[in-house]
């Protein structure tokens, strides 16, 4: 009989509540194959923590047959191990001062040693007086279950609680599923980015994210996280921003063979530190060439090219094109102020920077011109063409007397021994971003170098 010891047992521990049965082999032999027909493991133990009852699907989990495990006292020294043995026996037999049915989870042993997690349900089983007779356990496997209990929590954290985006992209490159932090860093409600194409949220850099979503649905993931700079598209405007990405190849787990369901993309928004980098290299860069500049005056017998040394010196990386602008002879002393080209970077092609001839004539800027502000307040002035384009951005250009193509301009004043000696313009072309407020203090570390070069030059008049 393989649910019990002897027929007598399995009278004594009937289920809660229910009187016990007529004793004889029938009565037994029923509730035998009615135990060994469930698809749960079942046992039973006495008021003592002996086994009564062991069905075929206990022994078909833990390997142990009825014979081998009625009778014995609790599951110590066969069925769980020697550290657990008195935490499981106590939670098990607890049971029997306990209402209703209790749910436990522990590790028990296999006949040929492995460990099996399971989830049991365990009850009291009352006598004739309705005093503690026993107990009655129901078990089962529950890696599969807490394996999909774990995946399904993890999948909720990571939707609503992670500190990183995430995306899952189907198989057309569009958000299927967005999390918090994606739907923000998107600029967009987690519903509202659903199905839609990824040009539509971003204006630049979709095509490499596009394509790296292409590669992991053929190829798979890739070895290490990459860094994609983007611009996002936004109700207040566009957004420049640099992305940590990692991507993971999505394929169901019900077919025989692997069907794609897409890519989970993974990323965290690291502009703060990439951009900090960036100025912190481009600080050392610049700082570089003001050395480096200083050092090639130092070498130079006329003063005035210590003059065009510096500029083309801070023209690297900085500027496509510059002009030396100096106050006019007897221009500080008029309502107007004068300025006479002195040096200037070529406009047609790369080249050094050369002293300008044109024999002291001023030039014809006219009145609000972005170099004369400089020189009248004494400081620095930003312009731009704006949203000029084509042929409305080269007039803004020739209108101020700047090489064709330029859209960006930044006038630095030159000053030396308290006196204002004319202006030096640094100009992009549109292929550059304007200039901004650290690019203002580079263009002043210059203007100072160059005023005192200027000053030794005597290129201006002696006052007096």
């Amino acid at each position: 009989m393989s649910a019990s010891r002897r027929s007598g047992a399995t009278d004594e521990l009937g289920p809660e509540g229910s009187e016990p049965e007529r004793e004889g082999p029938a009565g037994s032999d029923l509730l035998a194959a009615l135990l060994d027909g469930m698809d749960a493991a079942l046992c039973a133990f006495d008021a003592d923590g002996v086994v009564t009852h062991w069905n075929r699907e206990a022994e078909r989990i833990l390997g142990w047959t009825a014979e081998e495990a009625v009778g014995r006292a609790g599951f110590a020294g066969w069925a769980v191990r020697s550290a657990d043995a008195e935490e499981v026996e106590a939670r098990l037999m607890s049971a029997m001062d306990a209402p209703g049915r209790q749910v436990n989870e522990f590790a028990l042993l296999t006949k040929d040693g492995r460990r099996v997690l399971v989830r049991t349900q365990s009850a009291a089983v009352r006598g004739p007086g309705r005093e503690p007779a026993g107990v009655y356990c129901a078990f089962s496997e529950v890696h599969a279950q807490i394996d999909l209990e774990r995946s399904i929590a993890l999948s909720e954290a990571l939707l609503e609680d992670a500190g990183w985006g995430v995306v899952l992209v189907d198989a057309d490159l569009r958000p299927a599923v967005v999390n918090a932090y994606a739907a923000r860093a998107l600029g967009a409600g987690r519903t509202s980015v659903l199905g839609r194409p990824l040009g539509e949220l971003l204006s630049q850099g979709v095509e490499e994210l596009e394509s790296a979503l292409t590669h992991v649905l053929a190829e798979g993931a890739p070895p290490a996280p990459a860094e994609m700079w983007v611009t996002v598209r936004t109700p207040e405007g566009e957004r420049r921003r640099c992305w940590r990405s990692g991507f993971v190849r999505l394929s169901s787990p019900l077919a025989e063979e692997p069907v794609p369901l897409g890519v989970g993309w993974l990323f965290q928004d690291v502009t703060g530190a990439r951009q900090g980098e960036q100025e912190a290299s481009l600080l050392r860069f610049r700082t570089q060439q003001l050395h480096r500049a200083a050092r090639a005056a130092a070498e130079c017998e006329n003063p005035a090219e210590a003059v065009t040394v510096h500029l083309d010196f801070a023209l690297a990386g900085f500027a496509d094109h510059a002009v030396i602008d100096r106050v006019a002879e007897g221009g500080t002393d008029t309502d107007r102020v004068r300025l006479v080209r002195i040096a200037e970077t070529p406009s047609g092609a790369p080249g050094p920077c050369r002293l300008d001839g044109r024999a002291g004539l001023p030039v014809l800027y006219a009145d609000g011109h972005p170099a004369l502000q400089c020189v009248e307040r004494a400081g620095t002035v930003r312009a731009g063409a704006g949203s000029l384009k084509g042929d409305a951005a080269r007039e803004w250009a020739s209108a101020r007397q700047w090489p064709q193509g330029t859209v960006h301009a930044l006038c630095t004043v030159l000053r030396s021994r308290g006196r204002t000696l004319g202006a030096v313009t640094f100009l992009r072309t549109s292929h550059r971003t304007a200039f901004e407020r650290a690019d203002a203090m580079y263009a002043e570390d210059v203007a100072a170098h160059i005023a005192t070069a200027l000053d030794l030059a005597a290129l201006l008049p002696e006052e007096g």
